[in-house]
C-alpha cells in the first residue's frame, strides 16, 4: 500500500548542500562531527539490539533444555528487553540503503504464520496472495515450493533465510527476525480486538509431555531463528563500525550525504512508517492484523521506541541500555545556528509527539491493549491511536523546513495510502 510522497525541498541558498552553513555564526556547526555522532548512536544502538538479542538466544536455549512456564516467561521476557534498543535504530532506514535493504530479515511484519507453525481453525487454509500460507514447515520435514520438493528435516539458519523467508516472492512469508520469534514464544492472539494476547503453553517445547505436536522440531526452528537474529545484528554493528560501509558512506564528501540520510529517516519513519502504514492503516481498519507487535500486544512499546528513535538522530543523543550516553554535535545545532526558529519549533513538535507516544504507551501498559485501543467502538481508545498519527503528521513540515534550512535539497519521504490516498485502502 506504499506510495511515495515526493518532498522536493530546494535550497534556499545558492550553494548546494551543507556548504549553505559556512559562515562565521556557524563556526561551531560542523556538519562532519555530526554525521561521526548519527553514526556512533547508530553504532551504539544497534550493538545494544545484538547484546540483548544474545541475552534472548541464551534465554530460548534455556527454555528449550527446560520448558516450564518460568523458562518461558523469561524468554518473553528477553524478547521485550530486546525490542526496546532495536526499535530505536529505525531512524536509520530508509536514507541508509544498507540498513533498508537489510531491515526486512529482522523486523519484516505482518507475517503468515501458517507458514511457520500450527494455526486455529479460524486461520483459514488457503490465502489468494499466498500459495505457502499454511506450509507449517514445523509439522512438515518434506516441503515444497514453487513446485520443488524441498528437504525441510533439519530446521537450520539457511533454511530459514535462505528458502523459507519470502518464498515464492511473498513477502508475508517472514520466516525470520523478531516477529517470528514472537510467534513462536506468544502462538496466534485470538482474542481480536478483546482482551489478551498469545497464550502458547510451555509444553509446545516440552518433548516428554508434548503439546500440539511436533516439540523438537519447534524448539529447532525458534532456536535456529535466534541464533540468525544474533548473525544479522551483528552484520549492522560492522556495518556502523569504523570500517563499515553504512559509516563510511554518511561521512563521504562535505557531511551532505549523512545529513540527508538523517532527516530521510526521520521524515519516512514519522510519515508513511509509523504514521501511516503501523497506525493509521489499523486505525482505519480496526484491524488487529495490522498490529506490528501483534502476538506479544506490545505494540505501544515499539511506537513509544520509534518516536525515541526519531529524537535520538536530531537531538544527537542516545541513552544506552546500561544507562550511559551517546552524544555529540546534532542536526539541532545546524538547524540552530542558521535559523533558530526552525529548531525550537522541530523541537516543540518532536516534543508533542513523545507526549502522544508515552500517553499511548502509559494506556498499554495500565488500561488496555493496542488491538483493544483500535477496535471499532473504543472511542477513547481510537482517540488516543489518532493523536500519535496527529503528532507524527504534524511534525514532517516542520522536518521539512529543517531540511530546507540546511540546503539540502530532492528529499523523499515515504508515503502511505492510509495517509495520501484514504480510499484506496479499502478497496
Amino acid at each position: 500500500m506504499k506510495t511515495l510522497r515526493s518532498i522536493l525541498l530546494a535550497a534556499a541558498a545558492v550553494t548546494a548542500g551543507v556548504a549553505a552553513l559556512a559562515g562565521p555564526a556557524q563556526a561551531d556547526a560542523d556538519p562532519k562531527a555530526v554525521v561521526t555522532t548519527y553514526a556512533n548512536i547508530a553504532e551504539a544502538a544497534f550493538a545494544d539490539s545484538l547484546a540483548t538479542a544474545e541475552a534472548l538466544k541464551a534465554a530460548v536455549a534455556a527454555l528449550v533444555a527446560t520448558p516450564t512456564p518460568e523458562t518461558l516467561a523469561a524468554a518473553r521476557a528477553a524478547y521485550l528487553a530486546a525490542r526496546v534498543p532495536y526499535v530505536q535504530t529505525e531512524a536509520f532506514r530508509f536514507g541508509n540503503p544498507a540498513v533498508d535493504d537489510w531491515e526486512g530479515k529482522v523486523n519484516a511484519w505482518p507475517l503468515d504464520e501458517g507458514l511457520i507453525d500450527y494455526v486455529d481453525a479460524g486461520y483459514g487454509t488457503e490465502s489468494d496472495a499466498n500459495g505457502l500460507y499454511t506450509l507449517n514447515v514445523i509439522a512438515n520435514p518434506t516441503v515444497r515450493i514453487e513446485g520443488i520438493e524441498v528437504d525441510a528435516a533439519a530446521i537450520t539458519p539457511t533454511l530459514l533465510a535462505d528458502t523459507l523467508h519470502e518464498a515464492s516472492g511473498v513477502e508475508a512469508n517472514v520466516a525470520t527476525g523478531y516477529h517470528a520469534i514472537e510467534f513462536l514464544l506468544w502462538g496466534q492472539d485470538l482474542n481480536g480486538t478483546g482482551p489478551g494476547a498469545g497464550n502458547r503453553p510451555a509444553s509446545d517445547y516440552d518433548t516428554a509431555n508434548c503439546t500440539n505436536g511436533n516439540c523438537d522440531r519447534r524448539a529447532a526452528y525458534l532456536t535456529a531463528a535466534a541464533d540468525l537474529l544474533v548473525t544479522d545484528l551483528a552484520e549492522m554493528v560492522e556495518a556502523w563500525g569504523p570500517t563499515g560501509e553504512a559509516r563510511a558512506r554518511v561521512l563521504e564528501g562535505d557531511g551532505s550525504t549523512g545529513l540527508a540520510a538523517l532527516f530521510t529517516g526521520m521524515g519516512s519513519l514519522s510519515y508513511g512508517e509509523l504514521a501511516g502504514e503501523r497506525t493509521k492503516l489499523g486505525l482505519m481498519l480496526h484491524d488487529p492484523e495490522e498490529e506490528h507487535d501483534c502476538f506479544s500486544d506490545t505494540t505501544y512499546a515499539s511506537h513509544y521506541g520509534a518516536v525515541v528513535g526519531i529524537r535520538n538522530v536530531y537531538l544527537g543523543s542516545y541513552t544506552r541500555v546500561d544507562g550511559s550516553t551517546v552524544t555529540g554535535p546534532s542536526a539541532a545545532d545546524l538547524v540552530k545556528a542558521k535559523a533558530p526558529d526552525v529548531d525550537a519549533d522541530l523541537k516543540a513538535k518532536l516534543d508533542a509527539t513523545l507526549a502522544a507516544a508515552t500517553a499511548l504507551k502509559t494506556r498499554g501498559e495500565t488500561v488496555e491493549a493496542y488491538d483493544q485501543m483500535i477496535g471499532e467502538g473504543n472511542t477513547e481508545g481510537n482517540a488516543v491511536v489518532q493523536g500519535l498519527v496527529d503528532a507524527l503528521v504534524a511534525q514532517v513540515p516542520a522536518i521539512e523546513r529543517a531540511v530546507t534550512t540546511l540546503g539540502l535539497s530532492s528529499i523523499a519521504f515515504e508515503g502511505s495510502d492510509s495517509l495520501d490516498n484514504p480510499t484506496a485502502v479499502f478497496q
